[in-house]
């Protein structure tokens, strides 16, 4: 991991609809390789923050910077388009509900970007359609349909997508919410896998006992702004804030 603590940068995001102020002035840093997770409770404005950092939330107010260049430039729209662009082929996500093409195999769904965006021939993709599936756990299942999969393996195989466009960094909303508990575990594997070869992640779960294994930091969010962050020692074990503490009791109680 290095020194340097702005690989991630959110300036003062604010983001509304109409009167309702999801986003109140949230700044953020992350440190090339770390993994972060953000926890809370639904509506809390975590999926918008993530969703803000590629843009496809557009923020009301702030900034958002990957790696020295800001995301969220305002240009013309012909120049935002290739810029933005640019800047997601650097930013992998994965959604809660997989987004494959129902159409598609699993080496389809892999391979259609990286030949559209990146100019790779079909051997070429195919190639790093193998690497990547292989890599989740799914080279076994690489000419396989959505339909022919179940969830767990639908979602590695959009982590395989994600990954295949090499980027910087990657974003993870609630990956695993949609799953039967008992496909969430596989998910789960190839995420601690990433963790392992320090790429750099932002993860939304409401996984605590995830989150306290894996991640660098955990942030708490509640009504649009960030309450509580730090080690997941401290704001798992001894967390300062009573929000939190009655947010992670809440958490407890249901989950025994």
């Amino acid at each position: 991991m290095t020194e340097s603590n702005d690989f991630v940068q959110i300036r003062h995001a604010q983001k509304s609809f109409g009167t309702l102020e999801v986003l109140k002035d949230i700044s953020l840093n992350v440190a090339r390789g770390q993994i972060v997770a953000i926890i809370g409770p639904s509506g809390s404005g975590k999926s918008t923050l993530l969703r803000a950092i590629n843009d496809l939330d557009a923020l009301t107010g702030g900034e958002v910077w990957l790696d020295g260049v800001q995301v969220n430039k305002k240009l013309p729209h012909r120049q935002y388009e290739k810029h933005i662009n640019e800047m997601r082929q650097q930013i992998g996500m994965v959604f809660q509900h997989f987004n494959l093409f129902p159409h598609m195999t699993a080496r389809e769904n892999v391979t259609m970007a990286p030949k559209m965006l990146k100019g790779l021939t079909a051997e070429e993709a195919d190639a790093l359609a193998e690497e990547q599936l292989d890599k989740v756990g799914m080279l076994e299942r690489i000419d396989y349909y959505p339909s022919q999969l179940s969830g767990g393996q639908k979602q590695r195989v959009a982590i395989a997508r994600a990954l295949a466009m090499k980027p910087k960094l990657m974003l993870f909303d609630e990956a695993t919410s949609a799953l039967d508990p008992e496909l969430v575990g596989e998910v789960n594997q190839v995420m601690k896998k990433l963790a392992e070869e320090h790429m750099t992640m932002i993860i939304v779960t409401h996984e605590m006992d995830f989150a306290a294994s894996v991640c660098d930091r955990v942030l708490f969010m509640d009504q649009g702004v960030v309450v509580e962050e730090g080690p997941p020692e401290q704001v798992f074990g001894n967390p300062q804030k009573d929000r939190t503490r009655a947010f992670l009791r809440k958490e407890l109680d249901e989950t025994e």
